[in-house]
């Protein structure tokens, strides 16, 4: 790649002082960012401050910022010369994991074409997706060696949007032969029979985030054919009912809100060839009062058993607006202090 770090000499304005010297000039305005913006988010993470010079960046701060900083920076401006963009997800997440490109740890989707030399990455049709923190990753390739996978934790955590990534990559890599995803639709305050329109109508509002996940990874278009093909359902948790679903990817959302019956349902519908991911926050249950979440109950149950994963994230994997994490870690807080 030719990046190399230059030994400035010893004068004393420059003891706390690293210079990174990066080749293609046309890569470093990349690295950059317009108006430096990345440099920006680099230096506020991490707390240094980085200059440009030419087409060194000198980046001045304590011995070990600075030494993750160039990691860091190497990183990125390896992932800009394979053509690929860098954005401030992308910067958050080398920052939070360190560069990928050292990395080499075997892990159970190994065999998968997408995690070899230990990168791990999920390939979709419109983008590929990578892990922005080490919960994030052990997730994904959870969801690979497991037949039943569980991530919970907080809001803003990607464990759905992961979850949907993986599926649609299993789809196109022909592993599966469909996918299916799944709510129960019960919201705070709101009641199915009250919403207008046919049930396809009263439902939607409720699948929306499922749908959204969808038009990230595929064309729209491609959607809406594999939707009136039945390749892909979206369909409320009651739907299940009955059914035995095999060569199937299944994803089931904001899994606290299901009943004990409802999730027993559901687990056992898992057929031949089929993968199951379940995602839930315990923190956001929904149901009547005095009425238990099938999560919780799922997630004592299963514990230990051969061929179940279960994934935690903490607000320290929340990978939205940073004020997100705050307020996660606020709300935490509280209720420790009430118990």
């Amino acid at each position: 790649m030719g990046i190399t770090a230059l030994t400035p000499p010893p004068r004393p304005e420059d003891v706390l002082e690293t210079l990174l010297e990066f080749p293609d000039n046309r890569l470093l305005i990349d690295l950059c960012g317009q108006f430096d913006r990345n440099l920006a988010q680099i230096e506020h993470q991490l707390g240094v401050q980085i200059v440009r010079r030419g087409n060194r960046l000198a980046v001045a701060g304590p011995e070990a910022a600075r030494s993750q900083t160039a990691i860091v920076l190497r990183a990125l401006y390896a992932r800009l010369e394979t053509g690929r963009p860098v954005e401030a997800g992308d910067i958050d997440g080398v920052i939070r994991l360190g560069d990928p490109l050292t990395e080499a740890t075997p892990g159970p989707g190994d065999q998968l074409e997408m995690f070899q030399g230990g990168k791990v990455e999920i390939r979709t049709r419109r983008k590929i997706i990578e892990p922005r923190t080490e919960a994030q990753k052990a997730y994904v390739k959870a969801l690979y060696g497991h037949e039943l996978g569980f991530g919970i934790g907080p809001a803003g955590t990607g464990k759905t949007y992961l979850a949907v990534a993986v599926g649609v990559s299993m789809l196109i890599g022909g592993h599966v032969d469909k996918i299916l995803l799944s709510r129960p639709a019960v919201e705070a305050g709101e009641r199915l029979g009250f919403l207008p329109g046919d049930m396809k109508e009263k439902v939607d509002p409720y699948m929306q985030p499922l749908y959204d996940a969808l038009n990230d990874f595929l064309p729209p278009k491609q959607v809406q054919k594999m939707l009136e093909e039945k390749q892909i359902e979206i369909a409320p948790l009651a739907f299940m009912r009955g059914r035995t679903l095999s060569n199937a990817f299944v994803v089931l959302d904001e899994a606290q809100n299901a009943t004990s019956m409802q999730m027993k349902m559901f687990l056992t519908r898992l057929g031949e060839g089929s993968r199951m991911v379940v995602t839930g926050d315990r923190t956001q249950v929904d149901l009547p009062r005095g009425q238990a979440s099938g999560l919780a109950e799922a997630e004592r149950i299963l514990k230990g058993v051969k061929g179940v994963s279960f994934n935690y994230f903490t607000s320290k994997d929340v990978v939205r607006h940073p004020l997100v994490a705050r307020i996660i870690e606020a709300y935490e807080r509280d209720d420790e202090a009430a118990g």
